[in-house]
């Protein structure tokens, strides 16, 4: 919850940052002289020294809060994550199979057949009757 908070309040100062860095007068000439843009409405509104003495301390505090609020995130995120180790991990053992099958039948109930696998040659040779004690 305290992070969701503390993400919207650095999206809510990125957009605060963005508009104040944008809305910043050219310190040079540059490519506003060239098109004929000498003032803009920020400067016919508050005066060209105003103008520029908000938005560059708007700025400043709004980048500072942001690598503020990305700090703390990157830390709070990197603390409830804890790294752990395959070598931790306890060994599981394999399951092991009862000792008499359930089914009359004697086959293992847990084979599942293959669809497309060839068929096993057919042996000529009889299998050995089980010696009997």
């Amino acid at each position: 919850m305290f992070t969701r908070f503390l993400v919207i309040l650095l999206i809510l100062d990125s957009v605060v940052l963005v508009t104040a860095i944008l809305l910043q007068s050219g310190k040079g000439g540059g490519m506003a002289a060239s098109f004929g843009g000498a003032s803009s409405s920020a400067d016919a509104l508050l005066g060209t020294r105003q103008a520029g003495n908000l938005l560059t301390k708007a700025s400043w505090w709004a980048g500072g809060i942001f690598i503020f609020l990305a700090f703390v995130l990157q830390v709070a995120s990197s603390r409830s994550r804890t790294p752990t180790s395959v070598l931790d991990r306890a060994v599981a053992t394999p399951p092991t199979a009862p000792a008499t099958p359930s089914s009359q039948s004697g086959a293992p109930q847990n084979v599942i057949p293959l669809q497309n696998a060839p068929a096993a040659p057919a042996s000529t040779t009889p299998a050995p009757a089980p010696a009997k004690p």
